[in-house]
């Protein structure tokens, strides 16, 4: 059996424990440890700490900054397998896909911390005798929040984007699955991250960003999660006039055209679906597929689904591992049951497995009327939607008839429909023929209802400085 470590809190430098709630394995419900829960106190010394880390962080050179962010990235990769086997245990993912995400969180930290020795500002020509300078600075204290269903890459995203524009921070992370957060700060101590410039909490959610957000110290709120919640924090920064990065809920399309082969399209679906069991905001989900290849698409794809291998995380041969927590369980039946009620057929999965631990199969539903509550809110776990389409303007119609616009996705080997693809369909990330949303150096986000702001890229490292206009006149 692999170990869990313990989980801390981590306040100005300093490991604290406390009491707090279980920890349950989703692949047998068995109880893993225990979360601490922040006091009030505890987020007053946060507080105190993250100001008083920001005055020596973005004093720091940016090439020292970049060493130490780069050294606990290196840390990271030499614990992969140890924090691969926690997340696995915490989370249920199989363990190649934890190993991969805590390698691609890397990646993540890595571009980061090179990017931040970049952050130009730039000199405007002007009139002789005066001097228009534009400087980007770091914004301040971060409040940052993030979700269960990666728990080391979504607070990586986090911490290396306010680290390495000079910015300390906040980290409220997931009490589900607290060790990815908490190894991730604990390679940064071990770099040598000064005091402060870190601070990692649990606790009661709302309770914890009711009394951040406020905060005259923080300057910046950063969130990953449902849009319910997201529209809820965006509201609270703006009542208190702090800029927010909304990474927001998805339902993401996939225009599957008719000049690909439906087989092959199909396989890399159901790997595409099946990851992390479909626990992902940017999960194909809602499969538009071109008339003359919909039957052959849907029973490639509905075979393929069955043909996965369910089990434990921890099992190497594993593809499928448990839902994170019962409440998906509860959402996948639900709506399943309503989609079958109102007319799809069922091509694959669509019960439970067993009683013990939350195991759901790779559900396909075809034929989905579009009153079907699956097809109008985002299902969070191993269920694909397939339904065929006439054209391609159809096609792009559908997929932007939802308030979401996170991901999207497509298939064809035809350049002009990939233009008006690219043109058409209302989102912050189109990926063409493949099924990675985001890789580190390109910006991430979403539009509409999905969010605002960016992580990632250049464009994302932006999101946590201020513009300053220096304007010079010599005398």
């Amino acid at each position: 059996m692999a170990d869990y470590p313990l989980i801390e809190l981590y306040i100005d430098g300093q490991w604290k424990r406390a009491s707090g709630q279980t920890i349950i394995n989703p692949a047998d419900e068995s109880v893993l440890g225990t979360v601490p829960t922040a006091t009030r106190s505890d987020l007053d010394d946060a507080l105190a700490a993250a100001g008083k880390g920001f005055a020596i962080w973005r004093g720091t050179a940016p090439a020292k900054r970049a060493q130490i962010i780069l050294k606990a990235a290196s840390l990271i990769r030499e614990r992969v397998d140890q924090m691969a086997a926690a997340m696995t245990l915490e989370q249920g993912k199989p363990i190649e896909q934890a190993r991969l995400e805590i390698l691609r969180g890397c990646d993540i930290i890595e571009w980061d911390a090179t990017e931040g020795l970049r952050l130009y500002g730039r000199v405007i020509p002007s009139e002789p005798g005066m001097r228009h300078t534009v400087l980007r600075q770091p914004i301040g204290p971060v409040a940052a929040f993030s979700p269960w269903n990666f728990p080391m890459s979504s607070p990586a995203r986090k911490v290396a984007g306010a680290l390495s524009a000079g910015c300390s921070i906040i980290l409220k992370a997931s009490e589900e699955t607290p060790a990815g957060a908490a190894q991730l700060v604990r390679a940064f101590h071990d770099a040598g991250l000064p005091a402060g410039v870190l601070n990692l909490v649990f606790g009661n959610p709302a309770e914890i960003s009711d009394y951040l957000i406020p905060q005259s110290r923080i300057r910046l709120v950063t969130f990953t999660g449902s849009i319910p919640v997201g529209k809820h924090l965006a509201e609270m920064a703006g009542r208190h006039m702090k800029p927010a990065i909304m990474e927001l809920g998805g339902h993401a399309p996939v225009i599957v055209c008719d000049d690909v082969d439906p087989v092959s399209t199909a396989a890399a679906s159901v790997v595409g679906k099946s990851r992390n069991a479909g626990q992902v905001c940017v999960a194909p989900t809602r499969f538009f597929v071109q008339e003359n290849i919909y039957e052959q698409f849907a029973h490639s794809f509905a075979e393929r689904a069955s043909q996965l291998k369910v089990g434990n995380g921890l099992d190497p041969s594993t593809q499928l591992g448990p839902l994170a927590n019962a409440r998906r369980i509860d959402a996948m039946e639900t709506l399943v049951t309503d989609a079958k009620t109102k007319g799809a057929r069922v091509l694959a999965g669509g019960q439970r497995i067993g009683n013990r631990g939350y195991f759901f199969p790779l559900t396909v539903l075809a034929d989905v009327p579009d009153d079907a509550r699956a097809m109008n809110e985002e299902p969070f776990g191993p269920l694909a939607l397939v339904n065929p389409v006439k054209t391609l303007d159809e096609a792009i119609e559908k997929a932007n008839a939802l308030p979401y616009g996170l991901a999207a996705y497509a298939f064809t080997r035809s350049a002009s429909n990939a233009d008006r693809l690219a043109e058409g369909v209302e989102v912050g990330t189109l990926s063409i023929n493949h099924f990675v949303a985001s890789v580190a150096e390109t910006p991430f986000g979403g539009v509409k209802d999905s969010g605002y702001g960016r992580e990632g890229g250049t464009e994302g490292l932006q999101c946590y400085t201020v513009v300053k206009n220096v304007s010079h006149k010599t005398l």
